[in-house]
């Protein structure tokens, strides 16, 4: 082997060793990178692929799908009702941002009389309603009442101890006038130190028996922590039967919620 052939085997040598050490310095830290929960794999502490774990998502099938306990309309005026899906989420600490809803309505025939859609969040653990107001129905009396998802949720975790502290307290309830125009006040006091914006109030009435006579709704733009305040609804018809029970339901965006 000639010097001339022997350098030119050095220097290739030296090129090929140079291009070796580059790309090991590029494709390495790829090879290393740290698990992340938008890469499509199920790595790191999650339970699912991009879900569960440390992840915001929830992994769809570790999460209970909602149940609608019932729906109904209830008369405001002549060919107005307001509709309400009654619903409970038992998954204690995951939520949905924002969903897809529709309510059908149909006559005593069974003939359908048109729908109502709109969006709204679920809430972490517990019951809730949604409510849609003033639906037109024109000269028809609506019967039946069916909602239902128009989307599959996207579930999201919430910390459990943001939801524990997260509290607005109900309380001196109290319905006038139910045989004329009634009217019903309460007092809400929001018992954390966060500000909770966009708060609506849902209240449902009940007989003796557990029968739902009626429902409506009201607003908070902001409930600040520690607030007290007080919320109103009224009816501008009787309510018919008598009123036993009254629930109101504190509804809130929690990704919304934020600390003072």
């Amino acid at each position: 082997m000639t010097w001339a052939l022997k350098r030119q085997i050095f220097y290739v040598g030296v090129l090929l060793t140079f291009f070796a050490v580059f790309s090991f310095l590029i494709v390495f830290p790829s090879l290393k990178k740290e698990p992340t929960c938008m890469d499509g794999k199920q790595n790191g502490v999650e339970t699912g692929v991009d879900c569960g774990g440390s992840c915001q998502n929830a992994c769809t099938t570790e999460v209970e799908p909602v149940s609608v306990l019932w729906s109904r309309v209830f008369k405001v005026v002549p060919g107005r009702y307001n509709a309400v899906a009654y619903l409970l989420n038992q998954n204690k600490n995951t939520a949905v941002k924002k969903i897809n809803y529709k309510f059908r309505f149909a006559d005593q025939d069974n003939i359908y009389l048109g729908k109502r859609e709109g969006s709204t969040f679920i809430p972490p653990a517990g019951r809730f309603a949604i409510f849609e107001p003033a639906v037109d129905v024109g000269h028809s009396i609506p019967v039946y009442t069916t909602f239902e998802w128009s989307e599959e949720p996207e579930w999201l975790q919430v910390s459990e101890e943001k939801i524990r502290q997260l509290q607005i307290v109900v309380s001196d309830i109290q319905l006038a006038d139910e045989t004329t125009s009634p009217r019903l006040s309460a007092t809400v006091k929001n018992n954390s130190f966060f500000i909770i914006s966009e708060v609506s109030f849902v209240v449902v009435l009940y007989d003796a028996i557990g029968n739902v006579l009626s429902a409506s709704r009201t607003y908070l733009d902001k409930l600040d922590g520690q607030e007290v305040a007080e919320i109103n609804f009224t009816w501008p018809e009787p309510i018919l039967g008598v009123v036993v029970a009254k629930e109101i339901i504190p509804m809130y965006d929690i990704f919304l919620v934020k600390l003072k």
